[in-house]
């Protein structure tokens, strides 16, 4: 079946009718629980209303449900230490720091554009030395030139056990206590400062060491990875960059900018801010980040408020991860890079293969590992190795501990699970079977296994994000207590959804390779009766059908 294959324009419209009211109904539950669990428990007359006050555990929400906007009248979910740090708490704080940087770079691109990478790195350093303190830079000067010195060794594998190595120092003790000692001061922000000021530090080091090995004469210059490592937008929460993309873009003479940029990047960031809007006004309607973390009050909702629970959960976390990286790419791009993009939606993925929530670690696995071990990702036994190992080093990114361990397992058997099912229904006689098919009934087969794909990646990432009773709870819902109703309603649901992904997969497809028209005739030419028969036109190649219908 191919990408472009279409269905019938009233079945698309019956799936994006089914997908609003499933949407509208879920959140509805949502609604009502956020309502009456605790913060109305004084209006609520109905049995569903009265049995949620009973059983909500007050501690829990009294921990994060905390007051909100005057002019709502209600209380707003706090439970994300992130998003409330950004965009509450210490938002004055990064917003002054990312505009002297904005200020102190337009300067320098005006009067001296050359030095603008050099000007780049004395602020960031400057910054941090003002956040953290002098010794916290030392420490970080001293991984930097651990890194540079191995990779003038030019030895690649030598060059990623360091980095490993160290990147492990920052997740066992006594390593992490003794280097944590190196921070002056007592703050609030302490905690995720270090850990992620160092973290990015060792992946960018090891980026740079790694380029260093690819180069055929001659090293990189230290400065270049002090400039690389110490630019403020990038420095403490990503995301992260591979150092010849930026050494390229941070160098470059032309600093034009293209038609409406300017235009464009504007636009981005009124919609950052009107997304952190949105997101702060729901919180004060839908508690979706407290609720998960009373099972108490779990045992007690609905199987379609535990479903959209964490549906949500997954959603919120992919806009937190698009508007915090976005934000950063906003100030990076007025500095005329091209930053890593935002995440993929989790509303759009359906294969494991393009499940992520930091394109820019993505990017360096990928092209540090994964690619790197799995070639063009066709043979089972390269693959597996290439997980295997791309996964070991994101649980050493992650940490250790039981959760990380058991979402890398699943994860990785997920995506060597799909290549495992491509290589079977390749072969007879299952590849016949679809060659009989229609191209619209072939997508219909294949939303259906898709379905049960993309709730296991729901199920798998909740691990991460919540907790692992939280997962529990929702699969044994999803599949056993809330079976076979349930289990048919949200599956069906979810199948509706998969088909709204592919037409707009379809629509994009058509944009980018338009499907050629037939030539027209020549407008001045008339046939005639008295003139030779004309020579008969060079044979065509006659289209093979497994090559229209391969994907």
């Amino acid at each position: 079946m191919g990408i472009k294959a279409a269905l019938p324009k009233y079945e698309i419209y019956f799936y994006n009718t089914m997908l609003c009211l499933a949407m509208f109904w879920a959140a509805s539950w949502i609604f009502e629980v956020s309502s009456y669990s605790y913060l109305l428990p004084q209006v609520s007359t109905s049995v569903l209303a009265s049995k949620l006050t009973a059983n909500a555990n007050r501690k829990t929400f009294k921990t994060t449900v905390k007051p909100g906007w005057y002019y709502f009248g209600r209380k707003m979910d706090t439970a994300d230490f992130e998003w409330m740090m950004w965009f509450s708490t210490f938002r004055e704080h990064i917003l002054f720091a990312l505009s002297g940087h904005v200020l102190f770079a337009k300067i320098c691109t005006m009067l001296a554009p050359q030095y603008r990478s050099l000007v780049y790195m004395v602020y960031g350093l400057l910054a941090v030395w003002t956040s953290m303190g002098w010794t916290y830079v030392t420490l970080i000067l001293s991984h930097c030139i651990l890194l540079y010195s191995i990779s003038l060794v030019k030895i690649r594998w030598l060059c990623f056990v360091t980095g490993l190595c160290t990147l492990a120092t920052f997740k066992c003790e006594p390593f992490v206590s003794w280097q944590a000692g190196f921070v002056e001061g007592d703050f609030e922000l302490r905690h995720v400062l270090f850990y992620g000021g160092c973290g990015f530090t060792i992946m960018r080091c090891m980026s740079f060491a790694l380029e260093n090995c690819e180069r055929k004469e001659g090293n990189y210059s230290i400065l270049e990875l002090l400039k690389y490592n110490f630019y403020l937008p990038f420095f403490y929460f990503g995301p992260i960059m591979t150092f010849d993309k930026f050494y390229v873009q941070a160098n470059k003479s032309d600093l034009t900018r293209k038609e409406r940029e300017m235009w464009n990047i504007s636009m981005q960031g009124l919609i950052h801010l009107g997304v952190i809007i949105v997101v702060d006004v729901l919180f004060h309607f839908m508690y979706i980040l407290t609720i998960p973390t009373d099972m108490k009050l779990l045992k007690h909702l609905s199987d379609w408020a535990l479903v959209g629970l964490a549906y949500l959960n997954l959603v919120y976390d992919w806009v937190k991860a698009a508007v915090m990286f976005g934000v950063i790419n906003t100030v990076s791009r007025l500095d005329h890079l091209d930053p890593p993009k935002p995440p993929k939606c989790i509303t759009l993925l359906y294969v494991f293969a393009e499940t992520h929530f930091d394109r820019g670690i993505n990017d360096w696995l990928c092209k540090y590992v994964y690619d790197y071990l799995g070639g063009k990702h066709d043979k089972v036994v390269e693959e597996l190795v290439a997980t295997l190992c791309t996964f070991g080093v994101t649980i050493l990114w992650l940490g250790p501990c039981e959760v990380v361990l058991i979402w890398a397992f699943f994860n990785c058997f997920g995506l060597n699970f799909e290549l495992w099912t491509a290589k079977l229904f390749s072969m007879e006689p299952f590849a016949s079977f679809e060659m009989a098919m229609s191209e619209a009934m072939s997508r219909r087969v294949r939303a259906i296994f898709n379905t049960f794909n993309f709730w296991s990646i729901v199920l798998y990432n909740i691990l991460a994000l919540n907790s692992l009773d939280f997962a529990k709870l929702v699969t044994k819902r999803l599949l056993l207590k809330g079976f076979p109703i349930t289990t048919i309603i949200v599956m069906f649901m979810t199948y509706c959804l998969i088909q709204v992904i592919k037409e707009r997969e379809r629509r994009q497809a058509l944009i980018d390779d338009p499907d050629p028209l037939p030539r027209a005739p020549p407008p001045n030419a008339t046939p005639s009766l008295t003139s030779a028969p004309a020579a008969p036109a060079a044979a065509q190649p006659v289209p093979d059908p497994s090559k229209e219908k391969a994907e």
